[in-house]
């Protein structure tokens, strides 16, 4: 399904609301669509009109993050650096996009483009788990009901973790899910 393009104005009014809630976002802002509208200088109309719920805008800012783990999960690898390997850009991009973790921990998407895109990448990392199991590199018994749960909880433990900075977070955050990986790995 294709849209028209927006007006000029229509676009400007788009791009004014989801600079506002990218700034609320990475400052740690929950979303009001009452406080957008306030802070873009648009009506509150104009906001629901492009976003009919916080969720929708928060998707919107999230999007660019989620195609991007998508396409890194599609890499071609070896099935245990694979899934290593996207265990780590998930924990990164989590912590550098403060729009990716509620998103992702969200029972239900606002947007379809969300669940499509959250759909094909867990998909993957099933596979790509499958792929690491048989190659004998991950133990057995680990599922990915079992990884979610633990990545969320590595995400959680660096948020709280007093790193000052994004950088500092995301180094706790790189070396918790390094002791997770060596807990599962399998060894010859």
């Amino acid at each position: 399904m294709t849209t028209a393009p927006l007006r000029k104005d229509a676009a400007r009014n788009w791009h004014r609301i989801v600079e506002v809630g990218r700034r609320m976002v990475d400052e740690g802002t929950p979303i009001q669509l009452n406080d957008v509208a306030r802070a873009a200088e648009v009506g509150v109309a104009t906001v629901y009109r492009h976003f009919p719920t916080p969720e929708a805008l928060l998707e919107t800012l999230a999007v660019d993050g989620l195609e991007a783990l998508v396409e890194r999960a599609f890499a071609a690898g070896d099935p245990w650096p694979a899934l290593r390997d996207l265990l780590y850009a998930g924990v990164d991009a989590q912590i550098t996009d403060r729009a990716l973790a509620p998103v992702f921990a969200a029972p239900v998407d606002a947007l379809p483009r969300t669940t499509e895109l959250k759909r094909r990448l867990v998909g993957r990392f099933g596979e790509l788990l499958g792929r690491a199991h048989a190659a004998g590199a991950v133990d057995p018994a680990v599922t990915a009901a079992d990884l979610m749960p633990l990545m969320c909880g590595v995400i959680f433990a660096a948020g709280v973790h007093p790193a000052a900075t994004t950088a500092e977070r995301a180094a706790t955050a790189r070396h918790y899910l390094t002791v997770l990986l060596e807990g599962i790995r399998r060894r010859s």
